[in-house]
């Protein structure tokens, strides 16, 4: 049973680029690579597949060489509008497994992009909880909400800098 936290990210960045742009960026793997994840990551899409039960699956390596992998499994998925998906660490095949820093961190995070545009200006907006998880896995998601939140901006920093060259 999918159960919700009453403390959620809350995500929003207005671009200077169209809606259409934008929307590329989080859906065509050679975009992507280009800027999603902390900085200072390597980032390589393993498989991308943007549609209700396909997956972005990728891996970041640090500087130092660390490597973790991230998946996303895509619920809905409307054309410039919104992107609706669950994300969890996984292994390179695409199984979920547990946070290798924080063992008791939710499985998964129901994930919600929407973008609208004005002006030729787009705004994204990401909301995000924890399902599926534990009262403990829920409060340690609830506690970390303000750092991911500060981690996603650096995130999304970086697709701005990726848009200006288009």
């Amino acid at each position: 049973m999918e159960t919700q936290t009453t403390k959620e990210i809350n995500i929003s960045r207005t671009y200077n680029a169209p809606r259409e742009l934008v929307f590329k960026m989080f859906t065509e793997a050679e975009h992507l690579a280009n800027w999603w994840g902390p900085k200072g990551m390597d980032l390589k899409v393993a498989k991308l597949d943007v549609r209700p039960g396909g997956i972005f699956l990728y891996s970041m390596t640090t500087p130092d060489g660390n490597e973790m992998w991230g998946k996303f499994k895509y619920r809905e998925v409307s054309p410039v509008e919104q992107i609706v998906f669950v994300n969890s660490f996984s292994d390179k095949d695409g199984n979920d497994v547990r946070n290798p820093w924080m063992p008791e961190w939710p499985l998964e995070v129901y994930n919600v992009l929407t973008l609208s545009e004005k002006n030729g200006k787009t705004t994204i907006n990401l909301k995000g909880n924890p399902i599926n998880c534990t009262a403990e896995e829920r409060a340690n998601f609830e506690n970390a909400a303000a750092n991911m939140e500060q981690g996603f901006k650096g995130t999304f920093d970086q697709l701005e800098e990726y848009l200006a060259k288009f």
